[in-house]
């Protein structure tokens, strides 16, 4: 997508507010690395999550919880979203913003590498995942959605097109084949009903049976 249709797109359904903005500054002056999803992909995944009525989501990769609000906020009030990050600096700056968004009860933050993490859920169901963390495991972390989503549930996961580096049969480092081999069981596994919708740097999303 073009920077001025997302702006465009941004200025209608996605504006920051102050609290968002806030955050996005600061993370610049912090140094967090500056891979947050778009406004326009934050609002998108409000929209999915509304439509299943989803009140359960799990997020792989909070980074500094810019995505974490935008899906907090398109849960009811009994909602939760539970999300795991690796970097105690990192989680220690998307808590701050949590509370300063009054999210701080709806959000479960756990700090850890997600493959050591999400066997704590193992016999818990959720509406939705989120996967936005590192691409090398993405296909154990599909594996896992698959595990934990209820029937009709959304397995997401963001960079699908990966910068355009999946479209190239000359790139094969391990993040390029982790997110080709995530798209090809999308693809091609029969319980899920899948598709890549070219938003942001392509967001692939899933109906699991």
């Amino acid at each position: 997508m073009s920077d001025r249709v997302d702006e465009y797109i941004a200025s209608l359904f996605a504006r920051d507010d102050d609290v968002l903005a806030a955050l996005r500054e600061a993370a610049d002056r912090e140094g967090l690395p500056p891979i947050s999803i778009s406004a326009v992909t934050g609002r998108f995944l409000q929209i999915l999550l509304s439509a299943i009525s989803a009140e359960r989501v799990l997020e792989v990769g909070t980074l500094g919880g810019y995505s974490a609000i935008w899906m907090a906020r398109g849960l009811p009030a009994s909602g939760r979203l539970v999300t795991i990050e690796v970097d105690e600096r990192h989680a220690e700056f998307a808590r701050r913003y949590f509370a300063r968004a009054g999210l701080d009860d709806r959000i479960d933050l756990r700090i850890g590498r997600a493959l050591d993490v999400l066997p704590a859920f193992d016999g818990e169901r959720f509406d939705a995942i989120f996967l936005d963390a590192d691409k090398e495991p993405l296909p154990t972390y599909f594996d896992w959605a698959l595990r934990l989503l209820r029937p009709g549930g959304l397995i997401i996961a963001d960079n699908a097109l990966w910068g355009g580096r999946v479209l190239d049969p000359e790139t094969a480092d391990e993040g390029t084949r982790g997110v080709r081999e995530f798209n090809r069981r999308m693809a091609s596994d029969e319980r899920v009903r899948g598709t890549i919708v070219p938003v942001g740097d392509g967001l692939a999303v899933g109906v699991v049976s």
